[in-house]
């Protein structure tokens, strides 16, 4: 997730965004959807099993121990909308990874509808054998699907409540869809009070551009301190909040105490932002 751009897959997902010349055309619609993945590979180090892309840079990890634990920082911060929602009632992830977030949303939601789209069938089916996701049912649906066909779809205008953007291929240091197009149609996707968490890679050109198409799109967006080798999450807002920082914390000390992610430095992160 964290090297050079312009994949073959990485064009595939985006040729067919919104305003591309090549829409119209069938062919160009059936080589969007089957575009040349790179190959899914594993490694294991200290417990803890990560996903690459046939190269060293993670796409996810899972503790072996604690399928269900988000293990990586910036991870645990794409759960930063649960400051604002504690209802939810549909949850998406755009980007399965190792399923990290969607198995943490579909245990510590069980009212909520949890949606995840993956494009690469090959991440589907070793999220599920190797990294314990469990199978669809009534709340819980894994797409093998375009994120951007998705977004888009009417269908869904308004229905989700916490959205989690991470597209990344094997040779992107951005993110694979990025334009004002796809960010506002993430706004129109969003319930009134919605929010969407993105990440983004903080020492890349993408960066600007993405923060850039996102205040176009959203009413607020904040971005929490930079982690691991650079990413940044970004929390986008369908409609700015009454940011009152000594109610955050209090939220804050209860995510903590349900879950164990470490909330209050999500509240601390917003604040250095919003300053």
């Amino acid at each position: 997730m964290l090297i050079r751009r312009k994949s073959i897959e990485a064009q595939a997902n985006r040729r067919e965004g919104p305003g591309s010349k090549d829409s119209a055309t069938p062919a160009r619609q059936a080589a969007r959807r089957k575009p040349k993945f790179a190959p899914v590979t594993l490694s294991e180090q200290d417990g803890v099993r990560f996903l690459h892309f046939g190269t060293e840079w993670v796409q996810g990890a899972m503790r072996i121990r604690k399928p269900d634990w988000i293990e990586l920082e910036y991870a645990q911060q794409m759960m930063s909308w649960m400051l604002f929602i504690d209802q939810p009632r549909h949850i998406v992830q755009l980007g399965l990874g190792t399923g990290a977030l969607t198995k943490f949303s579909y245990r510590q939601f069980p009212e909520a509808q949890v949606t995840a789209v993956e494009l690469n069938p090959s991440v589907m089916a070793i999220c599920q054998s190797m990294f314990k996701l469990p199978p669809n049912d009534e709340r819980l649906s894994v797409i093998e699907m375009d994120a951007l066909d998705y977004i888009t779809d009417p269908a869904i205008a308004g229905s989700i409540d916490a959205l989690q953007v991470d597209l990344y291929d094997a040779t992107a240091r951005g993110p694979v869809l990025d334009t004002p197009e796809f960010y506002l149609a993430c706004a129109a996707a969003l319930a009134e009070d919605g929010i969407m968490t993105v990440n983004l890679f903080g020492d890349h050109p993408s960066y600007a551009k993405n923060l850039k198409a996102m205040r176009f799109a959203f009413d607020c967006v904040l971005c929490l301190p930079e982690v691991h080798e650079g990413n940044v999450v970004a929390l986008a807002f369908k409609r700015a909040p009454q940011l009152d920082f000594a109610w955050l914390h209090e939220r804050a000390a209860e995510i903590k105490e349900l879950t164990k992610l470490p909330a209050k430095s999500w509240v601390n992160g917003l604040r250095a932002a919003a300053a």
